[in-house]
């Protein structure tokens, strides 16, 4: 059995990392420096983003954040998506997990990797009354739409797909993770549930569904991924639609199976999933030995 496990753990980690080896590439980046990042062990962003509901949430990010004309130009404009899908699902689980679990050291320079990469993006797209705007990935409502967007769906997920409460509930995620989008310039954003609905609620008058937006989810919907991994997707998506609000379905307007098939399957699916991984965690694991590195040397000072 350890041995499966192993296997299923280096092919899992091959397809996330774009890495023929399984090796995760980033691992580094979370082995060195010292001390803790922006989040430890017990709080709700290390917790959320360590279980496997983070898959099913991703993709309800993307749907989301395709609502928006401002952040879907964003991606068709400049994002490979198309050419190499698993690269840039690869370069997102570098920021979410270096983020998440890195050094302040590292994970300042992971968001400097990616202001980088975000200065080239800018240009115009047609809003929802139909005129026409600029936009930039440094504007502060588009920082602002995608981090909600990420925010609500990880939360969202967390909340129906996985069994492991979350450190200080949905108020503390949402307030923690604000830290993780400061580095990349947004000033200020929701500090609790209640006013991430808020914010979320006074962008609905944004939202719009063009051929664009179609062309998109469409591409969400029937990603080009290899062998089983495309039936685990297909799954994921529905539960990831299904958290959807109703509104939000009506726009995309995607049929899916009842909520009471996909719901129990998702959760079985994604507890087998983690029993075939086994107890091995790259990532949390080197993570936590770096803290513990820094909790001697502290102890050790003093």
């Amino acid at each position: 059995m350890a041995s499966f496990q192993k296997l299923f753990a280096k092919r899992f980690r091959a397809l996330l990392c774009n890495n023929e080896t399984g090796q995760v590439p980033w691992l580094g980046a979370v082995a060195e420096g010292e001390g803790p990042g922006f989040f430890m062990p017990d709080d709700a962003p290390w917790v959320i983003h360590a279980d496997l509901a983070t898959m099913a949430g991703g993709v309800r990010a993307l749907l989301v954040q395709a609502l928006h004309p401002g952040s879907l130009a964003g991606v068709k404009d400049h994002s490979r998506y198309k050419d190499d899908p698993l690269g840039r699902l690869a370069g997102t689980i570098q920021w979410l997990t270096v983020t998440t679990f890195a050094s302040k050291e590292h994970l300042l320079k992971e968001s400097e990797r990616i202001k980088a990469m975000h200065k080239k993006v800018k240009g115009k797209y047609t809003d929802a009354r139909a005129e026409s705007k600029s936009y930039s990935a440094y504007h502060q409502d588009l920082l602002l739409w995608v981090h909600i967007a990420f925010t609500d769906s990880f939360l969202k997920c967390h909340q129906a797909y996985s069994s492991v409460p979350i450190p200080g509930g949905p108020d503390a995620y949402v307030k923690l993770w604000l830290e993780s989008v400061k580095p990349l310039g947004l000033k200020e954003g929701p500090v609790n549930e209640s006013e991430l609905i808020d914010t979320l609620e006074r962008f609905e008058s944004e939202l719009t569904v063009s051929e664009d937006t179609k062309e998109v989810i469409q591409w969400i919907y029937d990603a080009p991924l290899p062998g089983p991994a495309r039936l685990v997707y297909k799954l994921l998506f529905q539960a990831a639609y299904l958290t959807l609000s109703e509104r939000h379905q009506e726009m995309i307007g995607i049929r899916t199976l009842p909520a009471w098939m996909i719901q129990p399957a998702t959760r079985v699916m994604l507890k087998c999933m983690k029993f075939m991984l086994g107890d091995e965690d790259p990532l949390q694991d080197a993570a936590r030995e770096r803290l513990a590195r820094w909790e001697k040397t502290k102890s050790a000072a003093s």
